[in-house]
């Protein structure tokens, strides 16, 4: 999965968790553990006849071997195309006929198998069923290999041609070097083509397994329907093993990296690896984001780039916070000739910020923003079953929705300034530019 500003699926996961002040509570989470070990979080909605399930596995990018980068990615797509007897028309026919959608996919962490249905049974029923053999018994067919190898391969090249994946790519590399963080899911077109039906069997049989799974269910049922359907979903997978712990992402040495491309546009990405799901800097540094580039239009960075310069259209900043260190991204475009400039008011800015924090009047804008978003964030079953993944992905604690918006309102501009100087470093940074000579 790309980071950028872009939310792309659990986009961050984090991202979702923004409470409001006229909340009350959170969606209460049922949670129990199956005997073959996955983990159950149940949430019901009365409101609709309809519920979303997400079946997690930590068998996504991470996992890929060192030579075969794309393998986790390739074995989620490869789900929908067929099982037992049915060839991938007849999936998508059977899931069409009963008005379900079914979705599968990977990012560096997890992969994700969705279903939305509605929960009358003559609908439901079926849905599930076909849903559950996709997950228990993929038959991977090698002439659908073969068309989907060559799909991404099609999807690599034109890659090549776009500076936002071009630099997304180099940027990762930059900061992660060999750790698992560092390869995009989509793979490379050596790993692609390295990569044989059996690849796809024994991930599947390693990863799709109860230990290494959860089930997030939504939607217009009880907690006894609940339970039956997480048993009949995930109680057949086999117990399996738990993949193993993430391995820690050191920082590496600061650099700049140029990768010359034909436009009259640099892209820029400055960063480190920065920021754990688990650490105690968590909301300190999420909150300080948003007054230094997450805020659009009314950020630090927005008013001294774009505002008072006009350096550039679109500046921005985030944490990316993943099981090991996600990355601390700061990205624009500029005109190639103005590039220099612009990466000295950037760093100019970061620099002060870590120095000397946000003022009063800005840390109260930000909270005001981020606990009065929480409607917008749970307004949907998709949006919570979404919540209840990265929840029980992380390992999260079944209150963190209810505990959101103290987390937040209790941050002050001292820890704040404290954090960033704990996981920032102007002099450290990795900087990568893809754009035309200046």
């Amino acid at each position: 999965m790309a980071f950028g500003k872009k939310f792309v699926w659990i986009a961050s996961a984090v991202s979702l968790f923004t409470l409001s002040s006229v909340a009350t509570a959170g969606p209460k989470i049922e949670h129990w553990t199956l005997a073959n070990g996955t983990r159950v979080y149940f949430v019901p909605a009365r409101e609709l006849p309809m519920v979303q399930l997400r079946m997690v596995f930590d068998a996504a990018a991470q996992r890929d071997p060192a030579d075969k980068h794309g393998l986790a990615h390739l074995t989620a797509l490869m789900l929908r195309e067929g099982t037992d007897k049915l060839t991938a028309d007849d999936v998508a026919q059977r899931f069409e006929g009963v008005g379900a959608e079914f979705g599968a996919g990977a990012d560096r962490e997890m992969v994700i198998v969705s279903l939305r249905s509605l929960t009358d049974p003559s609908l439901f029923e079926p849905a599930l069923d076909l849903f559950t053999r996709l997950i228990a018994a993929p038959s991977f067919p090698e002439a659908s290999l073969e068309r989907e190898r060559a799909r991404l391969q099609v999807s690599l090249a034109r890659e090549k041609q776009t500076p936002g994946p071009v630099i997304q790519r180099a940027f990762m590399r930059a900061l992660y070097g060999e750790h698992p963080y560092a390869f995009e899911p989509i793979g490379d077109e050596t790993g692609l083509k390295a990569i044989a039906r059996d690849d796809l069997v024994t991930h599947h049989r390693r990863y799709y397994t109860g230990k290494n799974a959860l089930i997030a269910i939504v939607g217009n049922l009880s907690g006894s329907e609940a339970r039956k359907v997480a048993e009949r979903v995930a109680g057949g997978l086999p117990a399996g093993e738990a993949a193993p712990p993430t391995p820690t992402a050191n920082a590496p040495a600061a650099r700049e990296e140029v990768i010359t491309f034909p436009a009259t546009q640099s892209h820029i990405r400055l960063g480190l690896p920065a920021l754990a799901r688990h650490d105690p800097d968590y909301f300190p540094l999420i909150v300080g984001n948003y007054i230094l580039g997450g805020g659009g239009l009314v950020s630090r960075l927005a008013d001294e780039v774009r505002e008072k310069r006009g350096l550039s259209y679109s500046v921005y900043s985030y944490f990316h916070p993943m099981r090991a260190q996600g990355p601390f991204v700061l990205g624009l475009q500029t005109r190639n000739d103005q590039r220099r400039e612009a990466l000295k008011v950037v760093r100019d800015v970061l620099a002060d910020f870590i120095e000397n924090g946000p003022t009063e009047q800005e840390l109260v804008a930000a909270k005001k923003h981020l606990t009065g978003s929480f409607p917008l964030r749970l307004d949907s079953g998709a949006k919570i079953a979404d919540n209840l993944a990265a929840i029980g992905f992380y390992r999260l604690p079944l209150t963190y929705l209810d505990d959101f918006i103290p987390n937040v309102e209790k941050v002050t501009t001292a820890q704040i300034r404290a954090a960033f100087q704990r996981h920032l470093a102007p002099d450290k940074l990795v900087t990568v530019v893809v754009g035309g000579a200046r």
